[in-house]
């Protein structure tokens, strides 16, 4: 029996004071983690994968073999995901498609690219959740539910934690959610604010104009009364140090990333009162590593086309949705993620018409489909690498486990040199 430390591939709050017990090459306990991370841990060895080409088993020789062939023969392919897996393999996709002239998204696409689209016209006033744990006496979560989708954030970093400027930990700070309906993390919080669906923006904007001391003709805004926006103005002029952490419920409502511009700048004009900043919640534990990545690979974050032999950037033209809604496709890559869980039907069933590849560590509902599927080791758990934290700040990302199949890295690496030869 032997106890390792670890990092949670979970979610983005990638947790790196995990302990896992390990026994006859057995993880059979997890301490300090959530209860997703225990279930995370525990089954990656549950399962006897190997691999299939066209639903038959093979060996990796064979489906290497067959996954080169298919990106060969492509003359639109995309490779998509990255989310969930290390840096390591997303150096190596950025790579493979610039090799073969194809396109390379990520799980940013349908989750935080509206954050991304603002951060690029207004700034990101931001922070490392460090410094919330020390210095945040307000925190606001809007279109978040951390409770239940990262389940130690405010445990660990946000709410109840001591810091060095908070002694006090959760009797020093003030917790404000605001979200259309009534959340877990609004039960725990000093105020709840339910917002009217697709009227983010428009409390955004009332909260700047009662910020800047100016007054607002309606009675209420979004389904909250003038009074109490007044009152959460104040609360954040008086505060010491404010964050505000949100979600998709901003992303992916009416307004998208102009939902996201106008926080940000609700941001900066508290900052002329005192110190306020914002973090998004992002969601895969690798998604900002994705982006990060990608972005200093080719100097733009995720919707990338290389058919022209540099990258093109075009959210809206080359973003997975869009192009397989188009039919534009006709083969495709996947690592990282599940898309055929949670595409629109219209573009899921486009990728289920042409060839595609699958790495997973698991046998996920799109590997049910794939043309190709190639088990792979776990990144946390059987392959050691880097991520990043949704703070931005990177992490080491420890083996815990031995595992009989290789890395995302180690096949991309085989499918490149062969694609060269």
């Amino acid at each position: 029996m032997e106890t390792l430390n670890a990092t949670c591939p979970f979610c983005g709050c990638l947790c790196d004071d995990v302990q896992v017990v390990v026994e006859d090459g057995k993880i059979i306990e997890v301490k300090n983690g959530c209860s997703i991370s225990k279930t995370l841990f525990t089954h990656h060895h549950s399962e006897d994968l190997y691999p299939e080409v066209k639903g038959k088993k093979t060996d990796l020789e064979g489906a290497i073999k067959e996954a080169t062939s298919i990106l060969k023969e492509a003359r639109f392919p995309l490779i998509f995901g990255l989310s969930m897996t290390n840096c390591e393999a997303q150096r190596k996709a950025v790579e493979l498609a610039e090799l073969i002239g194809g396109n390379i998204d990520s799980t940013s696409t349908f989750c935080h690219g509206p954050t991304t689209l603002a951060m690029q016209t207004v700034g990101e006033p931001t922070c490392t959740l460090g410094e919330v744990k020390n210095r945040a006496d307000l925190v606001i979560f809007w279109g978040c539910n951390p409770v239940e989708a990262h389940p130690r954030h405010i445990a660990r970093y946000s709410v109840t934690p001591k810091g060095m400027f908070t002694p006090d930990g959760r009797r020093g700070r003030k917790v404000v959610t605001v979200d259309v309906r009534m959340t877990p993390t609004a039960k725990v919080s000093d105020l709840f604010l339910q917002v009217q669906p697709h009227r983010d923006y428009e409390v955004f904007e009332a909260l700047r104009a009662l910020v800047q001391g100016k007054e607002i003709g309606a009675d209420s805004v979004g389904g909250i009364p003038k009074n109490t926006l007044q009152d959460l103005a104040n609360l954040m002029k008086e505060c010491k140090f404010g964050i505000v952490f949100f979600g998709m419920g901003l992303t992916m409502t009416r307004g998208r990333q102009w939902n996201i511009e106008a926080a940000i700048a609700l941001v900066r004009d508290l900052n002329q009162f005192t110190k306020f900043l914002i973090i998004p919640m992002r969601g895969h534990y690798n998604v900002t590593g994705a982006d990060a990545v990608v972005t200093w690979q080719t100097g733009y974050p995720y919707a990338l086309n290389f058919s022209r032999g540099y990258p093109q950037y075009s959210p809206g033209e080359f973003t997975t949705v869009d192009l397989l809604r188009r039919r534009e496709v006709d083969a495709a890559l996947i690592l990282g993620s599940d898309p055929m869980a949670s595409l629109p039907r219209q573009a899921s069933s486009h990728l289920e018409r042409i060839p595609f590849v699958v790495l997973d560590c698991r046998k996920s509902y799109s590997a049910k489909f794939a043309t190709v599927f190639i088990p792979v080791g776990a990144s946390g758990v059987h392959v050691p690498g880097t991520a990043y934290r949704m703070d931005g700040v990177p992490v080491t990302m420890k083996k815990v486990l031995d595992s009989p199949n290789p890395s995302d890295e180690e096949v991309l690496e085989e499918i490149i040199k062969r694609l060269k030869q």
